[in-house]
């Protein structure tokens, strides 16, 4: 495995050790020729020093959205844009406003997003690179851990 892949496992298992294994499990599409790696879980999860040390608030109410981008051929992180939405289910969206932050050779982009107890979002996440654009969707329950 080369560094970029076993720092975002690095990353992933320090998620990891926060969760129950039924709760937390890798999520990745393949688009075009992207690898498109992503997870999204309520901000409590994060240590205080972690939190503090990429400037995310640490709410139940919170959740981040992480998002990483690797090639699927060499596994590199990709340096990309990337914005998106977060839409409930009546329709109310919320914009995601991501912040690049890079770790040695792996690149991870971060939202937080606001929720409620059992409200559950569709995403559409863009990612575009030049003239190269795909589209992440999918849907996630969110839940406050009391």
């Amino acid at each position: 495995m080369n560094k970029i892949k076993l720092s975002y496992m690095a990353f992933i298992a320090l998620v990891m050790s926060c969760f129950s294994f039924s709760a937390f499990a890798e999520q990745k599409q393949t688009l075009g020729e992207w690898d498109v790696h992503y997870i999204v879980f309520s901000t409590p999860f994060l240590t205080p020093e972690v939190a503090a040390s990429y400037g995310i608030v640490r709410s139940k109410f919170n959740a981040l959205v992480n998002i990483s981008v690797l090639d699927k051929t060499s596994g590199e992180a990709q340096r990309v844009d990337v914005s998106g939405t977060a839409k409930n289910l009546l329709g109310n969206s919320r914009k995601l406003t991501f912040k690049k932050v890079e770790d040695g050779d792996a690149i991870y982009y971060l939202a937080v997003l606001p929720f409620r107890d059992q409200e559950t979002f569709r995403f559409e996440i863009d990612v575009q690179k030049g003239s190269n654009k795909q589209t992440l969707k999918f849907q996630q329950k969110m839940y406050v851990d009391e």
